[in-house]
């Protein structure tokens, strides 16, 4: 059985803090503790590059929760043009490490083509709740 949830943020910076309480609030809810910070933080990233760099102007962009018996799956999902990439900033930079982060706190991680947009995702394995 799995269980999910989603909510829709417009395309502001405070929609990404949004993003992670909405995050933390359902994995409370689901009784999950385990991971629960990593999964916040990769909410974090994976929402403020939607608002960086995928929502296009007064676009809004959606964060949805899949739980399934081992696992948690975070997506998030907008509307803009082009797929997203993965930086090796030089170390002085000061941003550019989101997706790094994603993928070395997840035991999974992707993009997914959509006919408008794509979803970003992050899954991690867990112990039931």
């Amino acid at each position: 059985m799995s269980l999910s949830r989603q909510q829709r943020f417009p395309r502001a910076r405070v929609s990404v803090r949004a993003a992670r309480q909405f995050v933390g609030d359902t994995l409370g809810e689901w009784g999950f503790g385990d991971r629960r910070d990593d999964m916040r933080l990769c909410a974090s990233e994976l929402a403020a590059n939607a608002v960086l760099h995928g929502a296009p102007l007064g676009r809004e962009f959606s964060v949805r929760l899949v739980r399934a018996a081992d696992a948690v799956s975070i997506e998030v999902r907008d509307t803009g043009p082009g797929m997203p990439k993965e930086r090796r900033p030089a170390p002085e930079e000061f941003c550019g490490r989101g997706l790094w982060l994603v993928k070395e706190l997840a035991d999974e991680f992707g993009v997914r083509d959509e006919v408008v947009g794509k979803t970003v995702w992050a899954r991690f394995k867990v112990a039931g709740a």
